[in-house]
């Protein structure tokens, strides 16, 4: 299926690894321009420098995306190199374990600024190219905002607001023909969630527990399984979806707990 994507514009926040470099590197594979922003330069042109070296067309930006005028600069950077922004896919986030408990008004705050702000930020300042473009928005969320974790109070709160925001500006920009949807993951297989396994006491059966509850297959699912889906919403070939929250997460979510 041919997307439609030939050297439209898209900036990926956290392009650089995991879920955002699968994004990044199907963009470029379906012939988009990929506009990496996040804050680790030396991860950013290594990812950059992959899809070029494939056949494909990226450039990245090095910024601390908590920052709104950061924000401002990455859509800057994008106008004043391609001319034009086609789509806006907000990625870059990390479950950082504040909770009610072990963590703190002061600690909460700057979860929310890691997590959430910059997603209302560069769809601001990227919204009046979107109205060019007929573009559209794409935001990755996580199971957390609807079914809990446990002291993770800040990450759990940036995601469910990012489920409504994602309602709100659909309803917003229906004028423009602004399509906002969001790509709300579960178990996913990354470099970050490796780490994370490494440092439990048996991390091999705490795995292997997850996975048994995972009722497709009974595995995780894949970066670029998440890609696919980020990649088909951003594409004309789902023109008329908009508003959505779309789980792809091999039925964790959902299906009845009797499968698990």
């Amino acid at each position: 299926m041919n997307l439609n994507l030939g050297n439209k514009v898209f900036i990926v926040t956290g392009g650089a690894k995991g879920i955002g470099a699968a994004i990044s590197k199907t963009i470029a594979a379906e012939g988009g321009i990929v506009v990496i922003a996040g804050r680790n330069k030396t991860d950013n042109q290594a990812i950059a420098d992959e899809i070029i070296k494939a056949g494909g067309k990226a450039s990245y930006f090095t910024a601390e995306l908590a920052a709104p005028e950061t924000c401002s600069e990455v859509i800057d950077f994008a106008v004043e190199k391609y001319g034009r922004i086609d789509g806006l896919i907000n990625n870059a986030g990390i479950n950082d374990g504040v909770g009610l408990e072990k963590g703190s008004p002061e600690k909460f705050f700057q979860s929310l600024q890691k997590n959430l702000s910059h997603y209302y930020n560069l769809a601001h300042f990227a919204v009046p190219y979107l109205k060019k473009t007929k573009g559209n928005i794409v935001n990755i969320g996580s199971k957390v905002s609807v079914t809990g974790q446990g002291n993770t109070s800040g990450y759990a709160a940036s995601k469910g607001a990012v489920n409504a925001l994602t309602r709100e500006w659909a309803v917003e920009l229906l004028p423009y023909s602004i399509r906002v949807n969001t790509v709300l993951p579960a178990e996913v297989w990354t470099p970050l969630y490796e780490n994370w396994i490494k440092t439990l006491p048996n991390p091999e059966e705490k795995l292997a527990q997850i996975v048994s509850k995972i009722p497709l297959e009974k595995r995780m699912t894949t970066a670029e399984e998440i890609a696919d889906m980020t990649v088909f919403l951003l594409s004309n070939r789902s023109s008329h979806t908009t508003g959505q929250i779309i789980y792809v997460d091999g039925g964790y979510t959902h299906l009845d707990r009797s499968l698990q």
